[in-house]
């Protein structure tokens, strides 16, 4: 699991370096496969199917511009443009074992208020992660990350959540980025590891699924942030996986 996290690192470093005004979606997906190919690396994103869609996600990786929250599709058509915001979310399986993480990119100079949400939303998980530890529950992890968020006036998404990850993409257990008190709240054991992701807006927190059954966009089109890292629960504390 560490190799696949380090590679999915270095794919998302590429893609934040590419990821200017004037690129198009599409182009990034082509750079990110080729460096899965070249790393003998299967997309843990392409050909994962969901019910929800009815059909098989056709990309390696999901761009989310400014309003779409999660799971936007590369796009020959969609060009990045200064002060936009994008999320790049991708994942790879090697050697039989995943890793997922992302990151949201700023094109260019962009607004006070989305410099905030974009480091806001990287801070909740900077102090979700320092709650990966044996003992602690998982509402631990889902409560920081909700107080952070909303002591500084953003909102949770609540439709999409965190997960646990290993041979399979999504395993148990969901991770909320808030406390449901009708979830699970399983103690932290040495082993573990755990895919936590904020997805923070600016506005409203609800959303809704574009026509292309995949692209989950805010519902009141304020702009949404996400940052996502695999987290090993270890005796010595949290291990990131998804950064060197």
């Amino acid at each position: 699991m560490r190799r696949s996290g380090l590679l999915v690192h270095e794919i998302l470093t590429k893609m934040a370096q590419l990821a200017v005004e004037g690129i198009t979606t599409f182009e990034l997906e082509l750079v990110a496969e080729k460096m899965m190919r070249d790393a003998g690396a299967k997309p843990a994103f392409k050909g994962y199917f969901s019910p929800a869609a009815g059909n098989r996600y056709p990309y390696v990786l999901c761009t989310s511009v400014n309003e779409e929250i999660v799971h936007g599709m590369p796009s020959p058509k969609r060009e990045l443009k200064k002060g936009d915001i994008v999320s790049i979310d991708t994942g790879v399986q090697l050697d039989g074992y995943f890793g997922d993480s992302a990151v949201t990119v700023a094109i260019g100079e962009i607004t006070p208020v989305l410099s905030k949400l974009m480091e806001v939303t990287k801070q909740s998980l900077e102090l979700a992660i320092d709650k990966v530890r044996p003992g602690n529950r998982l509402f631990d992890i889902c409560e920081t990350v909700q107080k952070y968020v909303e002591s500084n006036g953003f909102t949770i998404v609540r439709e999409f959540v965190g997960h646990g990850i290993g041979t399979q993409l999504h395993e148990e257990p969901q991770i909320p980025n808030y406390v449901d008190r009708r979830g699970e709240n399983p103690r932290l054991k040495e082993g573990m590891v755990l895919a936590i992701e904020p997805m923070v807006n600016v506005g409203k927190p609800a959303s809704r699924v574009l026509a292309d059954k995949w692209t989950a966009v805010t519902v009141d089109g304020s702009a949404s942030a996400h940052f996502e890292h695999c987290v090993a629960v270890t005796a010595d504390g949290p291990w990131v996986l998804t950064r060197p």
